[in-house]
Parts: structure tokens; sequence; C-alpha cells
């Protein structure tokens, strides 16, 4: 086999694999430098989520006399992720945030609390959701949706019987548009 045959496949090969490492390097760059993406989040759809599990507390909790609760699903700060958060270490992403819903009565007796919260646990056992937590206060639990990644916290404290929930969604791309300030789908109020 004469020279010319053997350097024509090294003239097409070489140029291919040094390319493949240049990509490679690129890509494994810009992952050191900006860490795993971020999922996409459907707001509206989170706001529904989290809505239906403060009325399913709610419900589970069977509060005396249906005390008047109001709240709204708020959006929370998300940091960067990867060498880039070193440089970005007291901002957090603007197009990036997390999702919570929170509501609290005040007078609870113990006796109902702890009622209240062994409903719901059994409910989110029933339903799949994993135990993540416990006594996140005096008498507490955290659960998780395995699924979704969605926690829902139920805490009474006795020092003044307030039975309290918290359910929240992990950080989420958000749309291009969004604006919570405008966004008829966060409001919610107890049927």
């Amino acid at each position: 086999m004469s020279a010319v045959a053997r350097s024509r496949p090294d003239r097409v090969v070489r140029p291919f694999l040094h390319g493949l490492i240049a990509v490679g390097l690129v890509a494994a760059g810009s992952f050191l430098w900006n860490g795993s993406p971020y999922p996409e989040a459907d707001p509206d759809a989170v706001a529904v989520r989290l809505k239906a599990q403060a009325q399913r507390v709610y419900d589970e909790a069977a509060l005396p006399g249906a005390p008047g609760v109001r709240s709204r699903v708020e959006t929370g700060t998300c940091s960067y992720r990867g060498l880039r958060s070193v440089a970005h270490i007291d901002r957090g992403r603007p197009d990036v945030r997390s999702f919570g819903l929170s509501w609290s009565v005040t007078d609870m007796p113990e006796a109902e609390a702890r009622a209240a919260q062994t409903r719901t646990r059994l409910r989110l056992e029933r339903d799949g959701w994993r135990l993540v937590g416990e006594n996140v206060s005096d008498l507490g639990f955290r659960f998780e949706h395995p699924g979704t990644g969605d926690k829902v916290d139920v805490d009474w404290y006795e020092p003044t019987g307030t039975f309290a929930l918290s359910a929240s969604a992990p950080c989420g791309r958000l749309p291009d548009g969004f604006s919570a300030h405008d966004w008829p789908a966060a409001a919610w109020t107890p049927r």
C-alpha cells in the first residue's frame, strides 16, 4: 500500500476526531459553567396543583366554623447552577422560579390538629407521596410527590395553636413574558 493511500483516511478521520473532541470540550465546559438545566415550568399548572393540595388539606382539617383563609401562590428565587453560581452568589436567576402557597389558622386545639394531620398523612401515603421529614414543628411532617417534586408541609405549633399548611413546587424555567404580579391563577380561597 502506498503512502498516498494511507494518508487519505488520516486527512478525513483526524479532523473529524478533532472536531468531536472540540465539541465535547465545549459541551463539558458549558455544563460545568451552567450546571444541569432547570426543567420547564407551566406556572398555571403548578398553581392548580398547589391550590388543589391546599384545598385538600383544608378539607381534611375540618376546621370548626370554616374560618376564612386567603392565600396566593407566590414565586421564590432560584440560584444559578454550576460554577456560574459562584459568579452570581447574591442573585437569583430571573428566568427561573420556585412556587409556594401557604395558609394557617390559630387557636386550633391539639386533638383537632392531630386528627387533621392523621387524615392528611394517610391520604398522602395512599396517593403515593413519600415522607421526607418529621417534626418540622412541634407536631409536623413533610411529604414529597415522587413525580413532580412538590412538597406538602403540615404543622401545628403548640404555643399559639397554629395549624399551618405549606405546599411548594421546585424551581422551573418560566415561559417568556410570565409576570408574577399579573397572574390571575395565583389567587386562592378555600371553597
